[in-house]
């Protein structure tokens, strides 16, 4: 005998989980996502990777980790005090006779290190000592991309971080209060907005010593007022909603309602936007770079080589490997943007 039953109802998928789920099937965008966080992970540590230290040195029985301490040419049996060129053929051949061993970085070759030894002026094509070539003050290229892309990386995130605390803050405050505090913001932000950035750039460059520090503040002083909008725009479609209404007759404070409720209804337009703002932070710092107005001299940049490359013509691999690489870092970030964007679409939500 059969005994009636009701349908068992499949179990509910959160809206997050269903955005991931989107995500996930659209695959350029997704393996873009998981090629972009391994080059960044790997990019953290560079160090580790490409170096004219070696790892680890084992000399006479005894171990040396000279990424971590400074050691003389005396500690390997050299003539002079000074910290010890581990480029040095003296140095190489007291490393690797008598039971001595060391361990070196895949690519032997720090962001500043200037091989002396080469056979080839400079900037010297690419071959077995350098992969990718040298630049034009013999500094290894491969360590140049190596380390320059985890600057324009880092600078990218802190930009866009800072970008978006001032932008939803800006914007929630004007979408929420509405009326005189809404309009006065308008009015502040196009004023704000028509400042000459490149002018301001060129001035304070030409006042105060390059920096990292320098160039990301004023940068952030100009990189919140585009997503400001968009919050905005959401805050005041949020505030009329029935749950608004509901909060704030529970007598629930308006910093609760704008943290609690609406802002994570708003956070759509804030999550697609972030692959794009760091798109335009990094082509910001490589233009700056490229213009000469960016990172101090001798930082490793893509701007600063392309400005190399510019320079010097004939060194087709200078301009060539910088723009393959500052390409598949936009391209990755643009695939990115787009499966975020199909992924929060309302009209997919679903699917």
């Amino acid at each position: 005998m059969e005994t009636g039953s009701s349908p068992v109802s499949p179990p509910s998928v959160s809206p997050s989980r269903r955005a991931w789920q989107r995500f996930r099937r659209n695959r350029l965008g997704y393996w873009s996502l998981v090629l972009f966080c391994l080059l960044v992970v790997f990019s953290l540590f560079a160090e580790l990777l490409s170096n004219d230290k070696p790892l680890v040195v084992s000399y006479h029985g005894k171990l040396y980790f000279p990424l971590v301490k400074d050691y003389s040419e005396k500690t390997f049996d050299g003539d002079f005090d000074t910290p010890a060129d581990y480029l040095d053929p003296f140095i190489q051949g007291k490393l690797t006779q008598g039971g001595n061993w060391a361990i070196y970085p895949p690519n032997p070759y720090g962001p500043r290190t200037i091989n002396y030894f080469a056979k080839d002026p400079n900037p010297s094509a690419p071959s077995r000592g350098n992969l990718f070539g040298t630049d034009d003050r013999g500094r290894d290229l491969l360590a140049q991309l190596i380390y320059g892309f985890r600057l324009s990386v880092l600078f990218g995130l802190a930009l866009t971080f800072i970008g978006v605390v001032m932008g939803v803050i800006a914007g929630a405050i004007q979408g929420y209060a509405g009326g005189k505090t809404d309009l006065i913001g308008q009015r502040f932000m196009e004023i704000w907005g028509s400042m000459p950035e490149l002018y301001l750039l060129i001035i304070f460059s030409a006042i105060f010593a390059p920096s990292v520090a320098l160039l990301l503040v004023l940068l952030s002083l100009f990189g919140w007022m585009g997503l400001s909008d968009y919050v905005r725009a959401e805050f005041l479609r949020n505030r009329q909603m029935d749950y608004v209404r509901a909060a704030k007759a529970l007598g629930v404070s308006n910093l609760q309602i704008m943290w609690r409720h609406i802002l994570p209804n708003s956070l759509t337009p804030v999550v697609t936007f972030l692959p794009f703002r760091m798109s335009a932070a990094i082509l910001a710092l490589t233009s700056l770079d490229f213009l000469g107005l960016g990172v101090p001299p001798g930082t490793p940049s893509l701007g600063e080589l392309l400005s190399q490359g510019k320079a010097n013509i004939d060194a087709w691999w200078i301009s060539l490997s910088t723009f393959a690489v500052l390409v598949i870092t936009l391209l990755l970030l643009t695939f990115m943007g787009d499966a975020l964007r199909d992924a929060l679409d309302p009209r997919k939500m679903d699917q």
